[in-house]
């Protein structure tokens, strides 16, 4: 027996749970890499008065997106509230673009991705994901 047993029981997408937590994981995976992929192209985006500040909401966003998708497939209560943490960051974004340009802009600025963000929270608040990670997650 090899000594990196322990390897083998995590995992990166977990099929085995309810369809609600499997889609989110998928989602936060997308919104992680993607936000990390984005992350040198908004060099002009300002964010509670500050370059600097965008960049780092959005790298910390990227990267709980991602801990909380491998966290949730690996039934861990951490990555399951590090999950719901990241999923509502864009709503904090949106609420600072309100403030600043006013909430038509807020709610007209990427609308596909006010459907995909209102569809992670709703997904990870699902009854079904909360009973879940309540009864089966360590």
């Amino acid at each position: 027996m090899n000594n990196a047993g322990w390897l083998n029981n995590r995992v990166w997408l977990n099929d085995r749970m309810p369809q609600t937590l499997y889609i989110s994981q998928l989602l936060l995976y997308f919104r992680g890499v993607f936000g990390l992929l984005t992350l040198p192209a908004l060099g002009s985006v300002v964010l509670f008065g500050s370059k600097a500040v965008a960049a780092v909401v959005i790298l910390l966003a990227s990267f709980g997106a991602l801990g909380g998708a491998y966290g949730i497939a690996n039934t861990r209560k951490w990555g399951y509230q590090l999950g719901v943490a990241a999923a509502f960051t864009p709503f904090v974004i949106r609420v600072q673009v309100a403030l600043d340009f006013g909430l038509g802009d807020a709610l007209s600025y990427n609308a596909i991705g006010l459907l995909f963000d209102l569809a992670l929270v709703g997904l990870l608040l699902h009854r079904m994901s909360g009973e879940y990670q309540r009864l089966y997650f360590r």
